[in-house]
Formats: structure tokens, sequence, C-alpha cells
């Protein structure tokens, strides 16, 4: 399927410029940190360690690494005007091994000034910071906190359609969604939780997004669900006798932007056959002339299973280019899963980086 839509999407690239006007635009981040002390988790043999980033298993040691949150984007949008264009998303990951992948290859079609229908391949809408994660211009902090975004899938191929009006003062947007993805072998679940190769699969996925914006208050309602099947070293995995789980995730975000403070929050919640994954995050932060100085809180609890984790972090973003940003980050993680739940055990760890628009 990916190389089918990459090479629709190419077409439309090529297409001679009388047709469609591309443009090329990119982001990147340059990052290195380290783990200053921690307890990793001696059942697993696992030594310090700090897991920045759980969908691409990007892991920091004891040792200064630049691999875990660096990386390259290049996106392409091709008007065809009419209504109709083109956007595909190529980016090149330090936690992959530099590899390029497509991450977005989708289709547009602007149905009136309100509407658009989109089908492709997308970034799963779950967060408020999900379409735009691998931007770190776009945010405060190093990476959005790792408590919260730890899902094994992150994006999904079907159709959308996107809406947007203007009610009195307030801006309402969002979408809803349709569509599946398979993940063969799973990063996350392969190579850290589970250490042997597993195939994930999500399908009938089916959501919907509503945003409320209104000068210095933002709101994001989002509802999703899904059924999920999993094969591990090609055996069928089960949960109490089916092969088959439903899956339910609700989220709430409230950010508020007011002259110099800055107020994030995200609360979400994950039902999986009756039992309730709960996740949540806070952040504060001031603006000081270029200088944005901020403290936030991150917490996951799986109260059934025993995987439960939190983060606290302190760090300074400081804006000396008008596409450029500079950020020192401090994370301390506290890992107080259950037998044989903890995820990496507690660490504290450093990360300084410069993320790029272009």
């Amino acid at each position: 399927m990916k190389k089918k839509i990459a090479i629709v999407i190419s077409s439309l690239f090529l297409a001679s410029p009388a047709v469609a006007e591309v443009n090329i635009s990119g982001f990147a981040s340059v990052v290195g940190g380290q783990v200053l002390e921690g307890s990793g988790v001696e059942e697993f043999d696992l030594g310090p360690s700090f897991l920045a980033d759980y969908p691409l298993v990007g892991v920091y040691e004891e040792e200064i690494s630049f691999n875990p949150d660096t990386l390259i984007g290049i996106q392409f949008s091709a008007d065809l005007m009419e209504g109709l264009s083109a956007t595909a998303q190529v980016v090149s990951r330090g936690a992959n091994d530099f590899s390029a992948d497509f991450e977005w290859a989708y289709v547009s079609y602007d149905v009136n000034d309100n509407w658009t229908l989109q089908g492709g391949k997308k970034r799963l809408p779950l967060y408020y910071y999900s379409d735009f994660f691998d931007v770190g211009y776009a945010y405060t902090w190093i990476r959005p906190p790792a408590d919260n975004y730890t899902w094994q899938i992150f994006n999904y191929n079907g159709v959308s359609a996107l809406y947007n009006y203007l009610v009195g003062d307030w801006t309402v947007s969002g979408q809803v969604y349709y569509g599946k993805e398979e993940s063969d072998p799973n990063k996350l679940l392969s190579e850290f939780f589970f250490l042997e190769s597993t195939r994930e699969i999500w399908k009938d996925i089916g959501g919907i997004v509503v945003q409320f914006n209104r000068d210095w208050l933002d709101i994001r309602l989002t509802h999703m669900q899904y059924t999920n099947e999993r094969y591990i070293d090609d055996v069928q995995q089960e949960w109490d006798g089916s092969t088959e789980r439903k899956g339910k995730f609700y989220g709430l975000s409230v950010n508020i932007d007011y002259e110099n403070f800055i107020l994030l929050t995200e609360l979400n919640r994950l039902s999986l056959q009756g039992d309730d994954l709960d996740t949540y995050l806070i952040t504060l932060g001031y603006r000081i002339s270029d200088f944005t100085p901020y403290v936030s809180y991150s917490d996951f609890n799986d109260g059934v299973a025993g995987e439960v984790h939190n983060t606290t972090s302190f760090g300074v973003r400081w804006d000396f280019h008008p596409s450029a940003a500079l950020k020192v980050q401090y994370d301390d993680v506290e890992d107080n899963g259950g037998p044989g739940l903890k995820v990496a055990g507690d660490a504290k760890a450093v990360s300084v980086g410069i993320d790029l628009v272009f």
C-alpha cells in the first residue's frame, strides 16, 4: 500500500508545471542527550535508560547520543487547481538509522470554503500535537512528553473530512476519519516490549476531532475506536479467548496562551476490553523576551496491568532566529510499574537541541 501511495503522489508531483505548482518546505531537529543517572531494569538486563520516544524507540543511555530525537523532514505540496492538491512528507530519523520513509502521502479536494476531503496516508490525529509531532519548532519542549505519546501505531491509511467554521467569535474546526493500519514488524513492540517480531494491526479505525479556538483559548476534543489484532513471532495473540479486542480512545486538551503565560494540558483515556489506561500532562511556561522557561509534568497509569510512570521536566526555549529555536531540557522519570511491568526504570536525563523550519 505504501508503494502504491508513493507512486500516485510522485505522478502528481511530476505533472507539467502548467498543471501543478509544487511547493517544498521542511523541518529539522538536531538533538543530543544522555542519561545522568538511572536504575535501569535488572530483570530485563536493561541498563540506565531514558525512553524519550515510545513509537520509534528513541532511547538515551549514559553515553551522549544524537540519534533518538534527531530528524529531518521534507514536505511536497502540489496545487492541481480547482480545489485539488496532493501532499507528501518524507522523514529521515536518527532513531531509524536515518532511513527515509513516507510519513504522509495523501490527496485533498476542497469541496467548499468549509469542507475538505482527503484520502491516503496521514498521521493518526489522537493527540493535540499528533499532526505536527515531528516539527519540534512548533512546540515548547524538546519533544512532547513520552508518558502521553506512547502509541505503537501513529499513522493510518484511509479517508477523512476536514471542516472549518466561524461561529461568532469562535473558530470551530476538526475532522472525521476512517481507515486501517498494519505495522510489521512494529518497532516499539518488537524491539522494546516483546523482543520478538510483532505484527500489529488496527482495523476499522474511526474517529472525530472537534476544536474550538478563540483568542487565547484553545479547546480540543477527540474520540477514536478501533479493532486490534496482534501476531507475536507469527502466533496470533488472544485476549480472554478472542483474537480481537476493541479499543476506545477519549481525549481533552485545554491550552491557554495569554500575554506571556502558556498553559498546556492534555487528558486522555484508552478503554481496552473494559480496562482503562489514563494519561495526562500539564505544562506551564512564561515568555521573557526571546526566552520561554517552562516546567512540565506527565503521567501514565494503567492501574489494572500495573504499568505506571511519570516525568517531571524543566527546560527553556530560546528563539534566537525567526526560523530556529534552541532548547535545553532536564527530565526526571519515575517508573513505578509492578513486577515485570517496569518500562525503562527511573532516570534523570538532559537534552540539548536546535529545531529548524525552512
